[in-house]
């Protein structure tokens, strides 16, 4: 398969990229390497399709929000990660389902906060429980055979040493086990679900 990655060189990004390498062709894009996108102007991403074609799948390794206290949030805090890590993969859905061949994929991050909040974490929990509505929602609707399901990690051990203090008690998972469900996604038949990496 022709595999498009959003997000490939972070952290998560490498590890689906290294688990799907040996399978398929992978095409790399982010905001600052590869091929370039900014998934939160669709116009941006409508570019990016122009110049790579069809794919067979799209995984998505990316997201902005933004933590602060609930105290000092303020709608354009909020504003981030609802432009960003939602409205930008919603974007490469209804840019991309025309550019996807039938039979294919979509896969999005959210992430364990949805179900486990942790302090200052109000916009993050917000967005990962839009983003997996919207999976759940979309999944009914996909024509031609798509398919869209989301990963939703908890904290990777990779990140620990920069997050492990906000995620006290939390068991950690390697970018390489949370890479195992984008290969569930992309190679399997379901759709609609959230695999929980825990």
């Amino acid at each position: 398969m022709k595999v498009l990655i959003i997000g490939a060189e972070g952290t998560l990004g490498k590890a689906i990229t290294a688990e799907l390498a040996p399978r398929h062709t992978i095409i790399k894009a982010s905001r600052n390497s590869g091929e370039k996108v900014d998934v939160v102007d669709i116009a941006s991403v409508k570019a990016l399709f122009g110049r790579i074609g069809n794919v067979d799948a799209i995984v998505s390794a990316c997201g902005t929000v933004h933590y602060g206290p609930l105290s000092d949030m303020t709608p354009e805090l909020y504003d981030i990660g609802l432009r960003d890590k939602l409205m930008g993969q919603v974007n490469l859905i209804l840019a991309g389902q025309a550019h996807v061949n039938d039979g294919g994929s979509f896969t999005l991050i959210t992430g364990v906060l949805t179900d486990d909040p942790i302090r200052y974490s109000s916009s993050a929990c917000m967005v990962n429980g839009a983003v997996e509505a919207f999976v759940r929602s979309a999944s009914i609707e996909m024509p031609r055979g798509l398919r869209i399901n989301a990963v939703s990690p908890t904290v990777l051990t990779e990140s620990m040493a920069e997050y492990g203090p906000y995620f006290r008690g939390y068991k950690s998972v390697s970018a390489a086990d949370a890479a195992l469900a984008y290969s569930k996604s992309v190679e399997g038949a379901q759709t609609g679900q959230i695999y929980k990496v825990l």
